[in-house]
């Protein structure tokens, strides 16, 4: 797992004309909360910011006003819907040693069975607990062989070593759907005619 360096500064003005002040310097508006302590709002600066959430759950040391070094995990980002530039971070505070539960992506290697059945996806995310600054990027699970009505449950994935399942172990994560069959031309004839009848 990553950590990124970011610097921050605490901020004071709210609202959305200070927002828009801030995205106008190429910063985002940010609040840093958890362990019980009053919610922090920050000013960060875009362009690392966003290189730093390419990374799923990205560990972000922040150094605040150049006083004080913070551990945090991104909880919640909103980006604009059109422009996809970076409106908003919420920020948890984290301490190393500390469980989190956060999601890791799914990632599928193999081939289904031959017969054209197609891969569902139930979950592209999976719900863990693991040690704040090793949580892993993603897991990947071998889909080689499946055929139809197969299912990969959470409790048959493998996890990375101090990582531990954050749901039930029998949902389904994955599973192999048959492929829908087309009509033949003449079954569709017969239900025009029944139609017009």
């Amino acid at each position: 797992m990553s950590e990124v360096k970011i610097s921050a500064e605490t901020r004071s003005e709210f609202g959305k004309g200070a927002a828009r002040r801030i995205r106008r310097d190429n910063k985002v508006p940010g609040v840093l909360y958890g362990h019980g302590a009053d919610p922090l709002h920050l000013t960060l600066p875009g362009h690392d910011l966003l290189l730093a959430l390419r990374t799923p759950n990205v560990l972000i040391s922040l150094d605040i006003d150049g006083k004080t070094n913070e551990l945090a995990i991104p909880k919640s980002v909103q980006r604009d819907p059109i422009k996809g530039f970076l409106e908003h971070v919420d920020l948890l505070l984290v301490k190393r040693g500390e469980q989190v539960n956060v999601e890791i992506y799914v990632q599928t290697e193999g081939e289904l069975a031959p017969g054209g059945n197609l891969l569902e996806h139930v979950l592209n995310a999976l719900p863990v607990e693991a040690e704040a600054t090793h949580i892993p990027e993603s897991v990947t699970v071998s889909i080689e062989g499946l055929t139809a009505g197969d299912s990969v449950l959470a409790k048959d994935i493998t996890l990375p070593k101090g990582t531990k399942l954050a749901v039930d172990g029998d949902t389904v994560v994955l599973q192999v759907l048959a492929a829908q069959a087309e009509e033949s031309e003449g079954e569709e004839a017969a239900g025009d005619e029944a139609a017009e009848a």
